[in-house]
Formats: structure tokens, sequence, C-alpha cells
């Protein structure tokens, strides 16, 4: 399909916004009424099943707003939560009435019982642990209620605090029972402090002779650990949070009611939505993250000017920044993490100044000019794979990426395409594209897609409330790939994901090996700037609401919202025995049907039904397939384990229980294929430069090794060129 019809649909959604909604007037000086003003009117226009706005809807939005502030329930006390239920049926009015009250008095308890919980984990921690009495720790926190005093608030702290630090207290006692040498070396760490780890260098002078604790010094030593862990979550995570961090939440109360897709972004969440789609940004193409108040880098991204410049390397802080036409830094340390990226960030072609301070303790100031960085790990990657001498390919593409201001850049479409041309270059016999834990993303770009292995036809159905369905189809006669095809699909492939393998099903074009099922999202998403809905704002920007606006059928008539796509071969993974999929939401759209599209089913000379009972019958008598669901059952037993024991002796026993029966598993990790796994010949003339690419390839290949999914993908596609043939040559004598 060459027109963009997602981009086409949000142009027309604005510009009716922007005729239509704006005609109401919006001038309420508060930012936060004004959004919510926004929201709701924008939410009973525009979403493809508004909701009644009513006592029912504000009970559903008090219960699962309150969960968010606080899940693990050590924060507000009974009396709040009944101070609260004077609004649990009142939201729905306030709502209509752009009333944020009940928001202003969550928040401000909130904040002050924050406040009380630092000084409570720090008591808790002061006094010893007892893990010799016989006591029991419930981790289903929806089953518990609200603590009534202090005391019981202290207690809740206490117990929750004694379970985590059983795994620092286990660990230290597993390193007494060891005893003997330990090979170790004193570092200093970022804040100046002199530290013992663990040393890969076993020279004699950091050799240290391992000091033998008691179990009291074990305690102490495990609670030390413990604190300085909760520390680091309060500085780096909750304290970073301020009111609109908290208001977005409640926003999201509100809008998840209608589905659980329809999302609201902040300015600073809109931006990075763009950018995660896109799979581009702009700047020193760095991963930051806080620790204390300090900057600090994670990671250098592949190819970007960070990288480029080779200055900058992983765990150096950033102390200050200037903008080169500015004279004075801004100092960083200590301010919020999105402040120091925004500073950092800025447009390609301009130049900042960071002054570092070096893992080696030195300070240096580092001219980096900004660029436009592709995140690798969102474009789709290519391996060969040969296997007796036959060459094949596999394509795996993480997310249906897009640029939506300029979709004729780079996106997945183009990508798989010149992907597929080069895999022909090589020899390719059978394709197999990887859509495991693929969420989505642009419509268009499934379409193009799809369109590269039928000559032409519909590919998906669309529908709006109120609207005729539309049908978009693939119009380029051409096609990239006629040969087999094989898509790898799990539980998390969604939305774009099922677009694609649905339609190719249908058409009888490929083999789809998977999960039971896929996610089973069925809607489409446009993102809508809610500035736009407002003429004149001076309020500040208003973020984003992702809406949705329209459900897809497949060219069978079918839905796949909460269904999903079943797959052809069926096989067990890791999450066949978790609720992950979108019938396991809250407030899910219903699944619904349609009339079916003509369509002509893909005539390749290939027998689909033989060739999926002989995958079929093979994974059946798959010992690492029986393995791996063994697994999947047994970690859904111990995730669905609430009740834990505080006693260490019970604790221990417990673990080397579990220790034992994991055993079992291991062969898993330890699988092997008989496949060889190599890049296309441009991306090895990449590794020449780009090391850091080399090794993500090798990891992967790797990882592919010993993937018995694929494996069987190959063996399909084996399979699928045997019947090809044997079509192919007895078509040619009946002729």
């Amino acid at each position: 399909m060459k027109r963009n019809y997602k981009v086409l649909v949000l142009v027309l959604l604005l510009a009716f916004a922007s005729c239509s909604f704006t005609t109401k007037t919006f001038e309420d000086p508060d930012n936060d009424k004004l959004l919510i003003q926004v929201i709701t009117y924008v939410l009973q226009r525009g979403h493809f099943d508004p909701k009644e706005i009513n006592d029912e809807f504000s009970a559903e939005v008090y219960a699962d707003y309150l969960d968010q502030l606080d899940p693990l329930k050590r924060y507000f006390y009974k009396s709040d939560i009944e101070e609260f239920s004077e609004y649990e049926f009142l939201l729905d009015d306030q709502l209509k009435e752009y009333d944020i009250s009940f928001f202003n008095l969550t928040f401000d308890r909130l904040a002050e019982r924050i406040e009380e919980s630092k000084s409570i984990y720090k008591e808790v921690l002061e006094s010893p642990f007892d893990y010799s009495v016989d006591e029991e720790f419930n981790s289903d926190y929806e089953s518990i209620g609200y603590v009534k005093n202090k005391k019981q608030m202290k207690d809740r702290w206490r117990q929750q605090l004694k379970f985590s630090n059983l795994v620092n207290y286990d660990e230290l006692m597993i390193e007494q029972e060891t005893g003997g040498v330990k090979k170790v070396v004193k570092v200093e760490d970022e804040d100046g402090e002199i530290e013992v780890k663990e040393s890969e260098d076993l020279t004699a002078e950091n050799e240290t002779k391992f000091v033998k604790k008691t179990p009291t010094q074990i305690e102490e030593e495990a609670r030390a650990e413990t604190l300085k862990s909760i520390d680091l979550y309060y500085n780096d995570y909750i304290d970073e949070l301020i009111r609109s961090d908290w208001f977005t939440i409640y926003i999201n109360a509100i809008v998840t009611k209608f589905d659980p897709h329809t999302n609201y972004y902040a300015p600073e969440e809109q931006e990075n939505f763009r950018e995660q789609i896109s799979g581009k940004l702009e700047g020193i193409g760095a991963r930051l993250s806080k620790r204390m108040d300090n900057v600090k880098i994670m990671e250098l991204i592949s190819g970007g000017p960070a990288w480029r410049g080779n200055e900058l390397e992983v765990g150096d802080i950033i102390l200050k920044v200037r903008q080169e036409k500015e004279v004075e830094p801004v100092n960083i340390v200590g301010m919020r993490l999105d402040n120091a990226i925004k500073l950092i960030k800025g447009p390609k072609g301009t130049t900042v100044v960071l002054t570092v301070k070096k893992v080696d303790g030195t300070i240096k100031d580092i001219n980096i000019t900004r660029d436009v960085i592709e995140i690798e790990e969102t474009y789709a990657k290519t391996s060969i794979v040969v296997k007796d001498g036959k060459r094949f390919g596999v394509i795996n593409l993480p997310k249906f990426y897009v640029d939506f201001e300029d979709y004729k850049s780079r996106n997945a479409a183009s990508d798989i395409k010149k992907e597929i041309e080069r895999l022909k270059e090589e020899g390719m016999e059978g394709l197999v594209l990887d859509l495991r834990n693929n969420g989505g993303g642009s419509l268009p770009v499934v379409v193009d897609i799809a369109g590269m292995f039928i000559k032409d036809g519909p590919v998906v159905q669309v529908r709006a409330t109120g609207e005729p369905k539309e049908v978009l189809e693939d119009k380029d006669k051409s096609i990239v790939w006629d040969g087999p095809l094989v898509i790898m699909v799990n539980e998390l492939s969604a939305s774009a994901s099922e677009i694609l393998a649905a339609a190719m099903q249908d058409y009888k074009r490929a083999i789809v090996i998977g999960s039971k099922q896929t996610y089973g999202k069925g809607t489409v998403q446009n993102f809508m700037d809610l500035n736009n809905m407002v003429r004149n704002n001076k309020n500040g920007d208003l973020g984003a609401l992702k809406l949705t606006t329209q459900k897809f059928y497949r060219i069978n008539g079918g839905s796949t919202q909460l269904e999903g796509v079943k797959s052809d071969v069926v096989v067990v993974d890791r999450y066949s025995f978790i609720d992950i999929g979108e019938k396991d939401q809250k407030n899910p759209l219903p699944w619904d049907k349609i009339e079916a599209v003509d369509y002509d089913i893909w005539d390749g000379n290939v027998d689909y039904t033989e060739t999926i009972q002989k995958s079929t019958l093979r994974m059946d008598n798959n010992e690492q397939l029986r393995l791996i669901g063994e697994n999947a059952k047994w970690i859904k037993t111990r995730m669905d384990e609430n009740i834990h024991s505080l006693n260490y002796t019970t604790y221990k026993a417990q673990l080397e229980l579990n220790e034992e029966e994991a055993k079992r598993f291991e062969k898993i990790s330890k699988y092997q294929t008989n496949l060889t796994f190599e890049s296309l010949p441009y991306e090895q003339e990449m590794f020449v430069t780009d090391t850091i690419l080399k090794e993500k390839r090798d990891r992967w290949h790797k990882s592919l090794s010993q993937d018995v999914y694929v494996e069987e993908a190959i063996n399909v596609l084996e399979d699928l060129n045997t019947t090809y043939s044997i079509k192919k040559v007895a078509s040619t004598v009946k002729d």
C-alpha cells in the first residue's frame, strides 16, 4: 500500500479536532483542570467505544488509582482510605466539573506518608532481624488490608524488609560456608569510598584472605546492603517524581478505563514514545542513569557521536553541561534525570560541552557534536542460516517502526525489502520472519511488508465506530519473495504482528509457528497532540493522548481482538502458562467479526497440510520442548506462591529444594542445534570498525544456535522446499 493510511487518519482526526473541538472554549487557568477538560472531551468524542462516566466508572478509577499509588500498602493507613472513600462514587462528577480536589488530597497525603516512610525503614533497619523465629510473609498485596496505626505500619515494613534482606543474608552465609581464600581487590567507588570486590586478577597482591564472620556480623552486613539498596531506590526513583508525574498516574487511571491501550503521555514521555517507534533520536548517543546525585554513563550507542568521539566511557559521571553558545555551564549534580537529559540532548549539528568525572577520577571537558542516532536494537536484523550446505534467511523484526513525520525515511518495510534482496543474493532457499515479542507499530508498514509476499490483494480491514469499514490493500503487483516462508510468533506478538501473521495465514502464504495464540490486540491507536485541541494555550505543554479509534479485522472477517492468531504449529514456550494476553488485561474491547472480503489463496505449489503435520509430529516428540513445557509450569507454580517463610532454616530448605528441582531444566540452556549462523557481507564489513555491533551479532547468533524454535522453522522451510519441488514437477508433467 503506497499511501500512508495511519498518518492520513491522524491528520484528518487532528483537522477535525482543530475545527470542531476548539469551538468549545477551554479557558481554565489551572493547567491540570484544563488537561482533565480536554482529555474527557476527546475521549467522549474520539474513542472507538466511549464509556459512560458514571458511579461505576468512578469506583473503578478510584480503586485502580489507589492501587497504583500504593501497591505494597506501605504508605497509606486505613484512616487515609476511609477519608478517600468519600470520593469513590464522586469522581465522575468531579471529572465533569474539572475538579481535581481528590487528586490534590491523595497527592498531598502520599507526599506526607512517603516522608514518614523514610524514617520508618531506617528505624527498622537499625535493629537486627531474628531469622530463627517462625513467621511468614504474605506477598499477595491485594488480599491484605491497610494498617491501622504506626505500630502496624512499622511491622509491615519490618516484614517486607526482612524478606528482602533474606537474599543478602543467604549470599553472605554461603560465603561463610565455602570459606577458604577469596580472590578480591580493594577499589575506590564513584563516591571515593573503598570497597572490596571480587577480582578477575588472581595475582598475589590482589589476594586477600577471606575473613570469617560471626552470624551477628553477617546479619549486620546484610542489613547494611539492604539499607543501601532502599536508599538508592528512594533517591534515584521516588524522590525524582514530581507532582506532574503523580498527576499522570491519575490521568492514566481515568483513560485506561476506556481500554488498556488508551494512554496519556506527559510532554517528556511524548518525545520518548516517538523515539521508540521511529528508532531515532537526536543527541550524543549515550544511555544515562542517575545514581544517588550523579548522572552516569551506562551505555554508548554504537555509531553515535559519543561512541565515535571515543572520549566518553561507561562509568563516567557528567558533572556539568554547557551549550556551545553559552558561557557558563549548568551544574547537573542532584538534578532530576529528565531535566539533565533535556540539557544534554539537542538538534543535529549543535555542540554540547560536558564536564565529566572520568572513571579514573580525573575531570575533563568533552565537546560532542550532536547527531541523529539510530537505535540499532529497534531495527530489523538478519542472519544467514546454513544447514547441510543449504542457505536460509532469518530476519528478526522487533517492531514495525516508522517515522510518522517522514514515512519515506527509514522504516521497517524498506529495511525488510533490502534485507530480503541481500539474502536472495546469498542464495537463500527459504525465509523465517521472527515476530516473537514484537508488540506492533505502524499499520501502513505492515501492509507494505505483507505486499512483499503476495502479488496483490487485501491485507487487513479497519473499522471505526459509525463508519463503513475500509479495506487496506497491497496494490503493488511485484513480489519481493515468492519462496517458502515461515512466521514465528509468541504470546507477546501483538497488533501489527498479528495483522501480518493473520494475512499470511489466510492467504496460505506462510506457516505460522509459535504459541497457542498471539497477544490478541485487535485495535488501532492514534497519537494526538493535545495542544492542538486548544487555541492560544498559555498554560504550558499538555502532552499527548494515544487514543483507540478503530478495530482491525482479518480479511476472513474475524477479529484478532482477545483471540489473537492461532499458530499452524503450536509449540510450548516459557510464557505458555502465564496470563499476559489482551484477555488478561483490564477493560479490553470485546471480540467480534465482520464480513470477509474476496481474496485468492496463494498458489505456490506447496503442500501446507503435509508440512504442518510433519512439523506437529516433530514438535510432539521433541525432548527439548517437553522440558521447556515442564519448566514453564514449574515457573508458574513458583510465581503463584505468595506465602514465604521468614525463618532462615525453612527458607533455606525451600531454596535448596527449588535449586534441586531446577537442575532438571539445566539442559534447556545447553541445547545446541546443527545450524550455522553468519551475518550478511555488508555487516561483516562494518565489523572492522564497529566492534560493539560485532559483539551484539555474535551474542545473537549464539542465541539462535540454541533456539529450538528457529531449528524447527528451518526444518519446515526444508519440507516446504521439498513439496514445492514435487508439486512443481508434477505440474510441469501434467502440462
